[in-house]
């Protein structure tokens, strides 16, 4: 027997959108980065809120069409982050200091300055970093070593500088998350790394274990 479907048995748009905020709660996703999440999801549901204000029941199959797009979406979803998970990987492990130029650590923290001054922040973040390590490694805190990353690089200086072992950490996700397209560097970003360079140059390094008495 033929006949319009019962209207219960329809998927409205305020439904179908929370079907797509339960989706998106689940655990595979909760545990990819959420910066990446967020934007899939703003600009998903901004896209079916625009096609169906415009075009509504005239969808053929009406909003048993648009729930079943929402289940396309999600599949793509799932395949989206599955594909990015050797990026997200990588960012944990950290970026890559980069040390292939000849500069000093003066040298580094003077480009530092002037990338700063003229508002690039990022390419600043990246010099200021390798000031960082240039100074860590001139001054044996740490071993010199090529391809060292930045997550590396404050989890051998830490026991060294106990006290800065969190400013360590801070400063190389700064970095990390300003590498991988995470954060947008700004000035406060910057002076986490500045201020602890500077503090680094005169801080003295705890080598070996300390007597208790």
């Amino acid at each position: 027997m033929s006949g319009p479907l019962p209207h219960a048995a329809e998927v409205s748009r305020e439904e179908g959108a929370r079907a797509a905020r339960e989706e998106l709660s689940k655990d595979i996703y909760q545990r990819s980065e959420p910066s990446l999440i967020e934007i899939i999801y703003t600009r998903v549901m901004d896209w079916i809120e625009e096609l169906t204000r415009r075009i509504g029941d005239s969808v053929p199959g009406g909003w048993w069409a648009l729930g079943a797009l929402l289940a396309v979406l999600a599949v793509l979803l799932v395949a989206l982050l599955v594909h990015t998970r050797p990026a997200r990987r990588a960012r944990r492990r950290g970026a890559q200091v980069d040390q292939d130029t000849p500069l000093s650590a003066s040298g580094h923290r003077a480009l530092a300055e002037r990338h700063a001054e003229a508002g690039a922040y990022a390419e600043a973040i990246v010099e200021r970093l390798r000031a960082i390590s240039r100074e860590l490694e001139d001054r044996a805190i740490v071993l010199p070593r090529a391809g060292r990353t930045a997550t590396e690089l404050a989890t051998e200086a830490s026991p060294a500088l106990p006290d800065e072992r969190g400013a360590l950490r801070a400063a190389a996700d700064v970095f990390n998350d300003v590498r991988y397209g995470e954060r947008v560097a700004t000035a406060d970003s910057y002076a986490v790394l500045r201020d602890l360079d500077e503090r680094i140059q005169t801080a003295r390094p705890h080598h070996g274990r300390e007597v208790t008495r």
